[in-house]
């Protein structure tokens, strides 16, 4: 498996459709696949979580020191925050002025360098302090990406984001794996998840099918092409963004 380089891009149409079948089934594959390889794993640990510890008063972000990119186009906001296939799992206050929107795929190495490097400063100056709230919507361009946003839904709506902190900062050790079912059950017991319960959400189809109505959503109606795309109060950014450039846009909106 490949692992994008700066954004990953997909095509529609025929290859589009094909694209989904694969998906579906390699999932499903990868439950299959951990009954030959079903370890039990005696590790006692749990998931990181976001520490509301003291912190220093200085800003985490610098947004006059960044040019923030210019805008793709913009969409209709509401229909951007409709209901979609899976609810929305809102980190930040609800109310808050500014909503950030990412189509992100688990596999995608900009999405994984975002959540580490960038969302920690974004998540301190923003959405902590209710000027922002992210909403990280799926986007899977392989089946190990499907499978990995499967397992964090199954996690449960409180426990889906840190689910998908620990799935990104984890993403080297399963993404290119040998035998990704073996990594993932790993990474799932941490969450609490028997072997048992792994093995059930993988095989949900009805899951499955959500998950890739997610993406095929965000590429047909708003244009998402490549991974991560933001929609920072309905306006398009597509590519990584340092925490500054995001700061950037964000302060404009407030």
């Amino acid at each position: 498996m490949t692992l994008p380089n700066e954004t990953t891009r997909i095509t529609s149409g025929v290859a589009s459709k094909r694209r989904r079948s694969v998906l579906v089934a390699g999932a499903a594959m990868l439950a299959m696949t951990l009954g030959a390889a079903g370890t039990a794993w005696s590790q006692s640990a749990t998931p990181a979580e976001t520490s509301a510890s003291a912190q220093s008063e200085a800003r985490a972000t610098n947004p006059s020191a960044a040019t923030p990119p210019a805008s793709e186009g913009k969409v209709d906001v509401a229909k951007l925050m409709a209901p979609q296939a899976l609810p929305d799992v809102v980190i930040g206050k609800a109310d808050a002025p500014v909503t950030i929107v990412e189509y992100a795929s688990m596999t995608c190495s900009h999405c994984r360098d975002f959540h580490s490097e960038s969302y920690p400063a974004i998540k301190k100056d923003y959405i902590d302090t209710g000027k922002a709230k992210l909403i990280l919507r799926e986007f899977p361009f392989d089946p190990r990406a499907v499978a990995a946003f499967m397992l964090a839904r199954c996690a449960g709506d409180e426990r889906r984001t840190a689910m998908v902190d620990v799935l990104f900062d984890q993403q080297r050790d399963w993404a290119a794996a040998e035998n990704a079912s073996v990594a993932l059950l790993k990474i799932a017991q941490l969450a609490g998840m028997s072997q048992d319960q792994f093995k059930a959400c993988l095989q949900n189809t009805e899951l499955q099918g959500k998950v890739v109505a997610v993406q095929e959503a965000g590429q047909k109606e708003f244009g998402v092409s490549a991974t991560p795309t933001f929609f920072i109060n309905g306006d398009k950014y597509a590519g990584a963004m340092s925490a500054d450039e995001m700061a950037a846009i964000i302060d404009k909106h407030l």
